[in-house]
C-alpha cells in the first residue's frame, strides 16, 4: 500500500492553508485606505508517467489515452486584484483619491521610492505635503504657512489662496506614476508598493492623462475587499480542507487495515 494518496492530501492541506492566509489579508485590510484584495493561484505539481499515451500496447495497437498520476497542488502564486476600490468624501484638503490607474509617488528612507493608491496626506510644520510616516509626496511640493485654503485640480495641480493676493498661486503639481504590469510591484507594508523587474519602470505624467486617473480633493479610495466574496471563498476554503484532511484519515484506516490482516 502507498503512500502517495497521503502525500497528495498533506499538498492540498498546505496549499488551502495559504489561500486561507489570503483571505484572512483581505478581510483584515476591509477598512484600509487604498488597499487592493489578494488571490491565491494554485498548480498542479509535476505527474508521473506511469503509461505514456500512444506508446504502444501490443505489437498491432497504441494507448489512446495513458496513465498519468498527478502528485498533488501548490499555491504558485498571489495575483492582486486592481479593481477601483469606493470613493468616500471626506472634505479634507489634503485627502486625494486617484479616480482610475495609478499610484501616487512617495520618497521613502534611504531614497527609495514607495507608490500608494492611499492619498490621506498632511503637511509638516514646514509645509512639505508627506504621508501620515512623514514621507514626501513626489514631486515635493511646499505649502506656505499663510495660506488660507488649498485648491488641487483633478489633473494635479496644487494651488493656495494667499491673503493679500487676488488670484491662487499655483505651487506644483503632483504625478501620478503607471507600471505595465501593476500586479508585479511589490507589497512592503505600510500601504506602500515597490517597483520590480516585474512590474517595469514608473512612467510618470499628469493625471488623467495616457490612461491615468484623474485626481480627486477632499476624497479617498476605500479598500476594494468585498466581504461577502471573502467569507464565500472562506467557507469553500475550509470544506477543502476538511476533505484532504478526511482523505488522509481514510488513507492512514487503509494502511491499518493492510498492515492488520495481510
Amino acid at each position: 500500500m502507498t503512500t502517495a494518496a497521503m502525500h497528495i492530501a498533506r499538498t492540498g492541506l498546505d496549499a488551502q492553508d495559504t489561500r486561507m492566509r489570503v483571505i484572512s489579508n483581505n478581510l483584515a485590510n476591509v477598512n484600509t485606505t487604498g488597499f487592493k484584495r489578494d488571490r491565491a493561484a494554485f498548480e498542479t505539481l509535476a505527474y508521473q508517467v506511469v503509461t505514456a499515451s500512444g506508446a504502444p500496447s501490443t505489437s498491432e495497437s497504441r494507448f489512446a489515452t495513458g496513465l498519468n498520476l498527478g502528485t498533488g497542488v501548490r499555491v504558485a502564486g498571489t495575483a492582486r486584484i486592481e479593481t477601483q476600490g469606493s470613493l468616500q468624501t471626506t472634505d479634507a484638503a489634503l485627502d486625494l483619491a486617484v479616480d482610475g490607474g495609478g499610484y501616487f509617488q512617495i520618497q521613502m528612507p534611504g531614497g527609495q521610492l514607495g507608490y500608494t493608491r492611499a492619498g490621506n496626506f498632511s503637511k509638516t510644520a514646514e509645509g512639505m505635503m508627506v504621508t501620515a510616516e512623514g514621507y514626501q509626496v513626489m514631486p515635493g511640493i511646499t505649502i506656505p504657512p499663510e495660506a488660507t485654503s488649498i485648491t488641487i485640480g483633478m489633473d494635479g495641480t496644487v494651488s493656495a489662496t494667499i491673503p493679500g493676493q487676488t488670484e491662487a498661486t499655483e505651487l506644483g503639481q503632483i504625478q501620478i506614476a503607471t507600471f505595465a504590469n501593476p500586479a508585479g510591484l511589490q507589497s512592503v507594508g505600510g500601504n506602500y508598493l515597490t517597483e520590480t523587474a516585474g512590474s517595469g519602470p514608473a512612467a510618470l505624467g499628469a493625471a488623467g492623462l495616457e490612461g491615468r486617473g484623474n485626481i480627486r480633493q477632499g476624497m479617498l479610495e476605500g479598500s476594494n475587499v468585498n466581504v461577502v466574496e471573502e467569507l464565500v471563498d472562506m467557507i469553500e476554503t475550509q470544506r477543502a480542507y476538511e476533505v484532504n484532511s478526511k482523505m488522509i484519515s481514510a488513507t492512514d484506516e487503509m494502511l491499518q487495515y493492510v498492515n492488520q490482516n495481510l
